[in-house]
């Protein structure tokens, strides 16, 4: 699932060797102030997160080094950015087909049974949320009290997203955009991990790669400013939730290949937990929902795109 830089031989040494040298300093002092607020125990606050901010991403177990972190990541020349007029776009990013196991079996019920999902078409899934900019581009208006061109866009409902992705559409030629699945939600966000987070089972990490209550402050923050996961895609925990295009229903006990979700039903799912939440509620494989016409402040979408 890892698209390779593309580089080769020496050049890759090289390349890997100048990115490692000159980060590591920065990391080793992020790191030590990390490591500091984890032996208090404390999670990681607002201020740490700043701190944090400019440090070159941690290896964890999942990745095992700063090299695969950074195979990790699809190629710049991969990456699709759609204009939508006015100097605002929107940036994609491929999601390849694979497996995995989604949901947890040592979550809430609702999370049970973790069992294999493959995933047998590429899309395209927003590198961010979508932003208060975006979303005023298409619809031509704004919804939010905070008017922040970069923060995502919030107070939507899934029937709100549903208009947006028909405007997007008549917008943009051959667009194909739609909500990504539950599934293909999950399978993103976790990127090859199997973790709680798609970084590490560390809760007191979760500040440097989401806003949520400890360092939210009360309020959303603009899209991409802490770590990414190791597929390039930003905010995956934490911010705003996320609707998805599926009724929110039982997972089956068995290996099922590009689910829908239920067919039916009086709630459509959210994902990713918001600034709001605690940590049990950004992990990779929480559940959220809501009526399809509820608006919360809370509430914020990311968007898919068919691969043609």
């Amino acid at each position: 699932m890892r698209t390779l830089l593309g580089l080769k031989g020496r050049a890759t040494s090289i390349l890997l060797a100048g990115v490692f040298a000159a980060g590591m300093l920065g990391y080793l002092r992020g790191a030590a102030r990390l490591e500091a607020t984890l032996a208090r125990g404390d999670e990681v606050s607002a201020e740490d997160t700043r701190a944090e901010q400019d440090a070159p991403i941690p290896a964890d177990s999942q990745t095992g080094s700063l090299s695969a972190r950074v195979d990790a990541l699809p190629e710049a020349k991969e990456q699709v950015t759609v204009d939508l007029g006015g100097g605002v776009t929107m940036e994609f990013i491929p999601i390849r087909p694979g497996s995995f196991m989604m949901g947890s079996d040592s979550g809430t019920s609702d999370e049970k049974p973790a069992h294999k999902v493959t995933i047998t078409k590429p899309f395209h899934l927003g590198k961010y949320e979508v932003t208060q900019a975006q979303w005023q581009a298409v619809m031509g208006g704004d919804l939010n009290v905070l008017k922040d061109a970069n923060n995502p866009v919030e107070n939507v409902s899934w029937n709100d997203c549903q208009e947006f992705l028909t405007k997007l559409n008549q917008k943009v030629k051959g667009g194909v955009f739609r909500l990504p699945t539950e599934a293909e939600w999950e399978y993103a966000c976790r990127a090859g991990t199997t973790t709680r987070y798609s970084f590490n089972d560390v809760d007191a990490s979760l500040g440097v790669y989401a806003w949520h209550n400890a360092n939210g402050e009360g309020r959303t923050h603009p899209v991409g400013t802490l770590k990414p996961n190791p597929w390039g895609l930003y905010d995956m925990h934490g911010n705003v939730w996320e609707w998805c295009s599926d009724w929110k229903g039982e997972y089956a006990a068995g290996n099922v290949t590009d689910p829908e979700g239920a067919s039916s039903g009086s709630s459509r799912v959210l994902r990713g937990g918001s600034r709001d939440d605690h940590k049990g509620n950004c992990c990779s494989a929480t559940r959220g929902s809501n009526t399809p016409a509820s608006r919360l402040n809370i509430f914020g979408v990311r968007v898919a795109r068919n691969i043609e």
